[in-house]
Parts: structure tokens; C-alpha cells; sequence
């Protein structure tokens, strides 16, 4: 096996009820999440109409004029809904802040879970028409897969399938909409600047739709950073700290990066969409007791979801201590 090969699956194989097809599925994905941290996913239900609306609408709120954007953002939620502005966010580690600003579209609670409480509300953007209705049916289509996914993955850890399901229900997701900006003048990029810093993501796994150019690479077992290139209709899925975290690194939490792989791609936008599928704050993240062992000793402190988010989004700079 080439431990630094991402894998391509197909996600039909694991809902199409062929217990061959959905075995060699739940190996496969696993597998590539032991290695390389990353997989990636084919027919995995946002359809290619959707899909062009997202983009349409990512597009047209980017192509508003900064001081119109600014009237949706809210800092005092620290970048949890709606509008972030450029430059606000870098990597952990990093003084440097990311060129980039996005969009957040969090959890709506419909079933009368007192979770509410813990969560703002959506902020809409009224200048974009359909941005709410497309940025909803995006999120929920991506809640339903990563929930099948985070299935898969249990029963590859030889878990309940369903050991998941009440610890992500009303969880704490969040929908990205992202928008690498084009610079037509290097001379302006602070030094040391990146689209996005060598990072890993917080959650549990993380869902990214569509680089609209080259430039997402990860970090394989050895060190090197292998491109990340999915075809059109293909998602990337990658493990987030969390789940790293409760794995005891079974499955790698891998640092990736987003770079601009020649000098033309500085003058050119990327538009992407992750979405982050978080679980609830009270998900106990302590160590799997089957992925501690006397050569696989416990690497992490016990911790809640909750106390592990706020820890990191004051490390983010998104949250003050």
C-alpha cells in the first residue's frame, strides 16, 4: 500500500446496500485516513446544480464592495456566523494572517433542542438573492453525508455505526463559503503571507467542495506535501483535531496548506466551500480506550468539544482569552 496515495471513493458504494461494495468502502476510506489523513468522495450529493448556485451566490456577495460585506459581519460573535473580512484569521502558530476573508453559515436548531441556546443566529445577506436558501441546502445536504461518513469511519474503528449520530445531532457545523482574493500587487502582501498557512482543522472531519484553481496540498506520513486535486464532480474529506483526538491519532489530523502554485495565481480569485462538521459541546473527546495501547500510549488530555473550540479559536485569534 502507498501510504501517501489519497484515496478515491465512491460514496454510492457505502449507501448502495451491497455488503461487498460498503465493506471495501469502509477499508478503503479508513485506510487513507490512517495515512494520509485525507480521502476523496464521488457522488457525494450536492449535485452540479447546486453545486454552480453555491458558486453563484459565493461570488456575487465577494464582488461587493468591502464596505457593503462589512455591514454582515459581527465580531462580537467572534467569527462564529456571517461575514469575516480579510486578513482576520491565520494558522495556529502563525503572527502572519491568511489572505482571505469568508462567510459562516451555522446550525439552525428546528427541533426545540435546548442546544439553541448555545448558538447565534444566521446572518443573511439580503443584497444576494437565493443566498439563504442555497447556503441551507448545502449545509443539510453535507450534515446528511458527513453523517453517513463519520458511520463509515466508526465501523472501520469497530464501533457501533450509529456511535456518532447523537453526538453530531444539532452539532456545532459550520458551512464556509471561501474566497481566496486575486493581488495584482505583490509588493503589498505582508511577508510571509499565504492563502492559507500549513493548519489542521479543529472538527471532527471536514467536507471541502471545490477549489475553483490549483493549490490545496497536504502533508504525507514522510514529510512531503502532495497536491490535492479532486475532478469536478469530487469532494476532499479530511480528519479534523477532534477526531484525532479521540482516535489517539489512529486516524492523522494531516497539516494542509493552500499556496499559489506560480506567479499568475496571485491575480486570480480561488472560491471554495468546506464545511466543518463539529459535534455537540458536550461530546466527551477523551481517548478511545481501543486506540490506547502500551505501544500507542494516550497522547491527550481528557476535554470536552466545547473546551476544545473556544481553546482554539483564541489560539486563531478569532476569540480573546
Amino acid at each position: 500500500m502507498d501510504k501517501n496515495k489519497i484515496a478515491v471513493v465512491d460514496y454510492h458504494d457505502y449507501t448502495s446496500g451491497d455488503p461487498e461494495k460498503r465493506k471495501k468502502f469502509i477499508q478503503e476510506f479508513g485506510d487513507s485516513f490512517s495515512n494520509m489523513g485525507f480521502a476523496i468522495v464521488r457522488n457525494h450529493g450536492v449535485s452540479e446544480e447546486l453545486k454552480a448556485r453555491l458558486f453563484e451566490v459565493s461570488k456575487a456577495f465577494f464582488a461587493l464592495p468591502d464596505d457593503v460585506k462589512k455591514k454582515y459581519e459581527d465580531e462580537a460573535n467572534h467569527g462564529q456566523r456571517g461575514y469575516i473580512s480579510k486578513n482576520k484569521e491565520s494558522a495556529k502558530g502563525k503572527d502572519v494572517p491568511d489572505l482571505k476573508e469568508f462567510y459562516h453559515i451555522g446550525q439552525t436548531v428546528t427541533d426545540g433542542d435546548p442546544i439553541k441556546s448555545e448558538y447565534p443566529d444566521n446572518i443573511w445577506p439580503d443584497a444576494i438573492n437565493d443566498f439563504e436558501k442555497v447556503g441551507q441546502e448545502v449545509y443539510q445536504t453535507f450534515e446528511n453525508t458527513g453523517r453517513n461518513l463519520l458511520r463509515a469511519t466508526a465501523l472501520y474503528l469497530n464501533l457501533p455505526e450509529n456511535y456518532f449520530d447523537d453526538k453530531i445531532h444539532n452539532g456545532n457545523s459550520i458551512l464556509r463559503l471561501l474566497h481566496y482574493y486575486p493581488v495584482q500587487d505583490k509588493s503589498q502582501i505582508p511577508e510571509g503571507a499565504v492563502r492559507a498557512a500549513a493548519h489542521g482543522d479543529i472538527n471532527l472531519i471536514t467536507l471541502l467542495m471545490g477549489g475553483s484553481a490549483e493549490g490545496l496540498q497536504a502533508q504525507s506520513l514522510d514529510g512531503q506535501w502532495i497536491p490535492v486535486s479532486p475532478a469536478d464532480d469530487e469532494i476532499v474529506v479530511n480528519i479534523g483535531d477532534m477526531l484525532a483526538r479521540l482516535t489517539n491519532n489512529r486516524f492523522r489530523s494531516t497539516q494542509h496548506q493552500v499556496i499559489t502554485p506560480n506567479e499568475e495565481s496571485w491575480t486570480k480569485p480561488r472560491y471554495s466551500t468546506p464545511f466543518f462538521l463539529h459535534p455537540r459541546s458536550d461530546m466527551d473527546l477523551t481517548c478511545l480506550d481501543t486506540c490506547v495501547s502500551e505501544s500507542n500510549p494516550k497522547e491527550y488530555e481528557d476535554m470536552t468539544a466545547g473546551e476544545f473550540l473556544t481553546e482554539r479559536l483564541i489560539e486563531l485569534g478569532l476569540k480573546k482569552a
